[in-house]
């Protein structure tokens, strides 16, 4: 009994490591314009059901009280789109006299400019239990500020002089992140007191879709033909981002628990996965835009292509550990914040 437990509560891992096998046996099925049409069923019905289902979970009044953290969303977009494109510049000044090549370092400076994701983080953020709400207004908000700010990083940074359709990528934005979004919230006024007695299993449906955006994702890395060229420099890549995912969350981690900080650790949560998460949904079209007709746009993409399921594998292993962190740590709040019994005399 002890083993089949330890299995219900290790499904989502072991699912994990099942499609990202599967993925790699046949990535055809997965891939983009494969039977599964992930462009349709990930891009917009995952995506949509993801928020909708973040919708109809969440309380009213929790995603409203959200929107009033100005502090927390100040952190996470700042560190996001300021922050991090500006420290991987740095770093990649020391990288560029390594034998390294120079166009995959260039993808790694496109993922310092990226937007954070509209989906994983979230659902990330749900499965330890920490401020969904926060993690849902900063997934969305950031992808919109993303429209913006992600295409003048790049021309910055790498330099292009295309135009970006800001109106197209916008639309998709608004029906697959804010209007399901909306009609979940709406949907949930009419069946709140059926849902608060039958308590459906919202965490368990989000990642069972996160584990098909997994399983495309896969797909995609591994039916790309990139992927097996120079494989020294491929290697290094990976572990370099490896790294820079484990520095960032551990920095996110370090300045939102220091000890003058407001943060909550349900805050703390959505901070360490929003502020170092970043989109392929957003941000491989938005390369594909600005670097039109570019001869080496493929090789660029790639550390892209590594970071998004790098970013998910490395999350959801994480998941126990920083929940056990954040159940502690709230009991242990919870303790000092208990009033003294006074002194009998």
């Amino acid at each position: 009994m002890g083993l089949l437990e330890r299995l219900r509560k290790e499904w989502f891992i072991l699912g994990i490591a099942l499609v990202i096998a599967v993925a790699r046996l046949e990535p055809g099925v997965g891939v983009k314009g494969g039977p599964l049409k992930p462009e349709i069923t990930i891009t917009y019905i995952a995506v949509s059901a993801i928020f909708f289902n973040s919708g109809l979970s969440l309380k009213t009044e929790e995603l409203t009280s959200a929107l009033m953290h100005v502090k927390l969303h100040l952190f996470v977009q700042i560190f996001t789109l300021v922050f991090f494109p500006t420290a991987i510049w740095v770093f990649l000044q020391l990288l560029s006299i390594t034998p390294i090549n120079e166009w995959l370092l260039k993808g790694l400076q496109t993922v310092g400019c990226m937007p954070p994701p509209v989906s994983s983080a979230v659902i990330l953020t749900k499965a330890v239990g920490g401020n969904e709400a926060a993690a849902i207004f900063n997934s969305a908000f950031g992808s919109f500020l993303g429209i913006v700010i992600t295409p003048l990083l790049l021309l910055l940074f790498l330099g292009s002089s295309s135009s970006v359709p800001f109106t197209s990528i916008f639309s998709q934005l608004f029906m697959t992140v804010v209007v399901p979004l909306i009609i979940g919230q709406i949907v949930r006024r009419y069946i709140k007191d059926w849902l608060e007695r039958k308590k459906p299993p919202f965490g368990a449906i989000s990642s069972s879709v996160l584990l098909m955006i997994i399983y495309t994702t896969f797909c995609d890395t591994f039916a790309n033909p990139n992927i097996d060229l120079d494989k020294f420099s491929l290697i290094i890549i990976v572990f370099i981002i490896f790294s820079i995912q484990m520095s960032f969350m551990f920095l996110t981690f370090l300045f939102s628990t220091r000890n003058n900080s407001t943060f909550t650790p349900a805050d703390t949560v959505a901070i360490v996965f929003c502020s170092t998460h970043k989109s392929l949904t957003l941000g491989i079209p938005m390369l594909k835009i600005v670097f039109a007709g570019y001869e080496h746009l493929s090789l660029i993409s790639v550390p892209l292509l590594i970071y998004h399921p790098a970013q998910i594998l490395l999350g959801s292993l994480l998941v126990p550990t920083i929940k056990s962190w954040m159940v502690s740590r709230q009991k242990a709040l919870k303790l000092t914040r208990q009033p003294k019994a006074p002194l009998k005399v």
